[in-house]
């Protein structure tokens, strides 16, 4: 039968198999690629505004491969990997927690539609006790925003305990480019507490403002002809005037952030992503290198741009415990670098009984880490979600991503959840 079929029709055979290829390539060519859809999502960009200024589906994906928008910087990794051991809790997945649609079980939580969790990975006594990753693939390096900026208050402290910094010196003898700015005379200390007293806090709406021409020079906010090209020269120059004497008043400021990486490229005379390589990432035993996102001429973003995997974010975060040897050889942050976090902050920068921003159990800022509480939590939060926790005490390590579902903004945040999640884990005990 077949043969008498090629016999008779051999052309109807070719033709069909000919259309059958041309549908597959064809079928091939349009297929959605990762490359259309990385040109779909720049598509989306705003071209008349600071690029971020998306929300839902579109900020899940731009913080999940922001390495594929924009140039970055490499942070390097070396040597062997220090596995972080499994011990999983059941507990911490079955603790309730309470959300606009009444008790949930946290790991229900995470992974429901009231939630843009991302991540989360919590460490106890060096091992990981609860690892979820709701809307990212494990290997992925999500951003984590101003998470960032505590590597450049680390680093300035590692070099202060070196003998190479004195935070209770002026700025300008370290960095004479800042003499006839306003940071002249503006000691280091009150650099890395948001103290400085200048008028250049964080604002992204006035585009004629301090900060905003700041974050346009360096790549974060929107440039347009009239921005400054070089953010050293920018900070170099400013001139805005005060709000208060410094040390007097907190005020959160990104420029603060660029200062203390500048000063370290000036200590070490390493660009500022080098110098976090060889001082931390390659001794951490990390498993992937990180990233700055450095979209204008190479200048790392490190007020805020950091892109890694969650489990190496929290080998970091161990160098802060009793834990620290499970992943380096040696002790990189010292005992008196942590007891400077958990007891030299000065309460009077954030702290304001009575009213309604003040947060109970909450001590001081430092360091550029946002609160430090009287459990032994040391947090800092990042944009839109992300955040890590170190707590010394307890020795244990938290680290979470998520994003803003909407405009609105009406996703139940997980920041408080988890601070309240490990409230409940550690208030009786701290068996998990």
């Amino acid at each position: 039968m077949l043969n008498r079929i090629f016999n008779k029709k051999p052309r109807y055979f070719l033709y069909t198999i000919l259309l059958f290829s041309v549908q597959h390539v064809f079928a091939d060519i349009f297929v959605n690629t990762e490359v259309d859809t990385t040109r779909e999502q720049i598509e989306k960009m705003p071209t008349d505004d600071i690029w971020w200024t998306v929300y839902g589906e579109d900020m899940l994906w731009n913080f999940k491969n922001l390495n594929k928008i924009f140039p970055t910087n490499t942070i390097y990794r070396n040597g062997p990997v220090k596995d972080l051991r499994l011990n999983i809790s059941k507990k911490i997945a079955n603790t309730k927690i309470q959300t606009p649609s009444g008790p949930m079980t946290f790991e229900s939580f995470i992974h429901s539609d009231l939630s843009t969790a991302i991540s989360v990975l919590i460490l106890h006594k060096g091992e990981i006790v609860y690892e979820k990753y709701p809307r990212m693939k494990p290997h992925e390096k999500p951003v984590f925003w101003s998470v960032a900026k505590v590597f450049s208050s680390t680093l300035v402290t590692m070099l202060e305990e070196q003998g190479r910094v004195d935070t209770m010196l002026p700025i300008d003898m370290y960095l004479p480019e800042l003499k006839g700015s306003d940071f002249e005379g503006i000691l280091v200390q009150n650099i890395l507490d948001m103290a400085t007293g200048i008028r250049c806090s964080e604002e992204y709406e006035n585009k004629q403002a301090c900060y905003y021409i700041y974050s346009s020079a360096i790549g974060d906010g929107f440039w347009t002809m009239e921005s400054p090209d070089n953010p050293y020269e920018f900070v170099a120059k400013i001139k805005v005037g005060k709000f208060a004497e410094q040390g007097q008043q907190f005020d959160y400021s990104g420029v603060n952030t660029f200062i203390l990486g500048w000063l370290v490229e000036k200590i070490t005379g390493l660009q500022f992503q080098d110098a976090l390589s060889e001082m931390i990432w390659t001794k951490m035993g990390a498993e992937a290198d990180g990233a700055f996102f450095a979209p204008r001429y190479g200048v790392p973003v490190i007020h805020g741009g950091f892109l890694a995997r969650p489990r190496d974010v929290a080998r970091f975060g161990l160098l802060f415990t009793p834990s620290f040897n499970k992943v380096s050889d040696s002790r990189l942050i010292s005992e008196k670098h942590i007891n400077k976090l958990l007891y030299s902050g000065r309460p009077s920068l954030i702290i304001k009984p009575g009213t309604p921003s003040y947060i109970p159990g909450l001590k001081h800022n430092i360091d550029q880490w946002d609160m430090v509480f009287e459990n032994g939590n040391i947090y800092k939060g990042g944009w839109a979600g992300q955040g890590l926790i170190v707590n010394p005490l307890e020795d244990y390590v938290v680290v979470w991503n998520s994003y803003f579902k909407d405009t609105q903004e009406s996703e139940t945040k997980l920041t408080p959840v988890i601070f309240e999640l490990m409230d409940s884990l550690y208030k009786n005990n701290n068996d998990l």
